[in-house]
């Protein structure tokens, strides 16, 4: 198979930076998929905005690759045949979620590209086991296939801690785009960072915050470096992120503020970061931090099925549920915060979708 390469007005768009929320899954009280209500939050990302949809990534659980439930294909299908249904006039950048063993992963990413994805965001959960050697050839293996979102997973939901001397050497893969800093963690974050600035690719690779615990901090950050006696600097420039799958217009609008704060200078950057503690409030909620994310999906699910996108909180995993006091948290920051949600959006949205009949 041909390397595919990113279009340029796609890769144009990821190296301005957007919003890209990670795609929930949609299921009925039968814990089986509910076709209608994935498809509509598909229309939903791409009405608020959203500069692309991640799929078969955490959000849409893991075990959608389960033999037994086989739903991987299923959704990237689904997604990629909304967004061409909407025949849309600006680009717009489809992320499938790639995960495994290298032959897994390469056989994903083959699969990423029959339904036209643009990059594939590649795991590195799972592979407790595997030196950082091992773990870079198979990000070779994929890059061979497909243009790489890399992911920086933080070690409490299955990610690992990667030194610095891995990120320099996975910034020099070719087809490397992108690269997701979720390690909750400034010390790894900056490291990933760090070795992107020394890296020869520099500038060919966009950074985005998965890092939903700091995301305005992140984004509002320039960070630099002296690197034989010249200034290199990065920036976060956008988000791929599972607190950005609920409240989504908010969240675009949200971007568009940091991007003229820190193009004009005029922008109230106190006013910002004390909207960052707020986000960070919200995402405490809905990750379920408290109780070490346990109740992350079903957080997302409740949000939205408040909302009317969804009709429950169903997950695969029947264990998967909201922790104890989690909706009253959940509670707290809608009544908090309402200047960050998107329920006014959603609820108008929703009635375009649905116009009642006279």
């Amino acid at each position: 198979m041909i390397m595919q390469a990113l279009r340029k007005n796609k890769r144009d768009l990821l190296h301005a930076g957007t919003v890209i929320p990670a795609h929930p899954l949609a299921l009925n009280e039968k814990r089986r998929l509910d076709e209608a209500h994935q498809r509509r939050l598909t229309r939903y990302y791409i009405a608020a905005e959203a500069g692309g949809i991640a799929v078969g990534v955490h959000s849409t659980q893991f075990e959608i690759r389960d033999p037994k439930v086989n739903l991987y294909e299923t959704v990237l299908m689904l997604a990629a045949e909304e967004v061409e249904k909407a025949q849309l006039l600006y680009p717009f950048i489809k992320v499938a979620g790639i995960c495994g063993p290298t032959e897994q992963a390469v056989k994903e990413a083959e699969l990423a590209i029959k339904y036209n994805y643009d990059l594939g965001l590649l795991s590195m959960g799972g592979l407790q086991n595997w030196t950082e050697q091992q773990i870079l050839d198979r990000v070779r293996a994929v890059a061979a296939v497909i243009p790489v979102f890399g992911f920086y997973l933080q070690p409490s939901v299955g990610g690992r801690i990667f030194s610095y001397d891995f990120w320099l050497e996975f910034a020099e893969i070719a087809n490397i785009e992108a690269i997701k800093v979720a390690a909750f963690n400034r010390y790894q974050t900056l490291d990933v960072v760090r070795a992107v600035c020394h890296s020869s690719r520099s500038n060919e690779i966009a950074l985005y915050t998965g890092n939903d615990d700091n995301i305005i901090a992140d984004l509002l950050t320039t960070y630099r470096f002296t690197i034989n006696g010249k200034t290199v600097e990065k920036e976060f420039v956008g988000g791929l992120l599972g607190h950005w799958a609920v409240w989504t217009h908010a969240a675009v609008q949200l971007l568009k503020e940091i991007k003229n704060c820190k193009a004009s200078g005029r922008g109230d950057m106190a006013d910002l970061l004390t909207k960052g503690i707020q986000v960070t409030d919200m995402n405490a909620a809905i990750f379920d931090s408290a109780h070490s994310f346990h109740g992350c999906i079903p957080g997302i699910h409740e949000v939205l099925r408040r909302q009317g996108l969804l009709d429950g909180r169903w997950c695969l995993n029947p264990q998967e549920e909201l922790s104890a006091g989690q909706m009253e948290e959940i509670d707290r920051v809608c009544s908090a915060y309402p200047h960050l949600t998107d329920d006014a959006f959603v609820a108008e949205w929703l009635r375009s979708e649905n116009p009642v009949k006279v």
